[in-house]
């Protein structure tokens, strides 16, 4: 048995079995967000939550996007490509702190 089991994303909406209000508000704009054409298409939304789940090591939004992107049209090169580019600003995110770093060695006089 793993920590992670795949069918553990169907008991997702149970989560809010406590304060269903607040749940529904999330559903809201989750779906608001993520389920239609606006300004980017569906398959663009699916790419950046595939990005983003990759980014933030979520295995419930890797299986979700997966799905999404392929069932939108993406490709694996896109989709290879979107966890690429979320795994490059990653490093940058981590290296641009060494600005940081840096400042404080210059204020030490190190």
């Amino acid at each position: 048995m793993n920590y992670y089991e795949s069918k553990d994303l169907g008991k997702f909406a149970d989560v809010g079995k406590f304060k269903p209000e607040l749940m529904k508000k999330f559903f809201d704009y989750y779906l608001a967000a993520t389920a239609t054409d606006g300004a980017l298409t569906k398959r663009e939304k699916a790419l950046i939550g595939l990005a983003v789940a990759h980014s933030k090591q979520c295995p419930y939004c890797i299986d979700a996007y997966t799905t999404q992107c392929l069932e939108n049209g993406s490709n694996p090169d896109q989709m290879t490509e979107a966890i690429h580019v979320a795994a490059a600003l990653e490093a940058g995110m981590t290296l641009v702190h060494g600005v940081q770093m840096q400042n404080v060695m210059d204020r030490t006089g190190a």
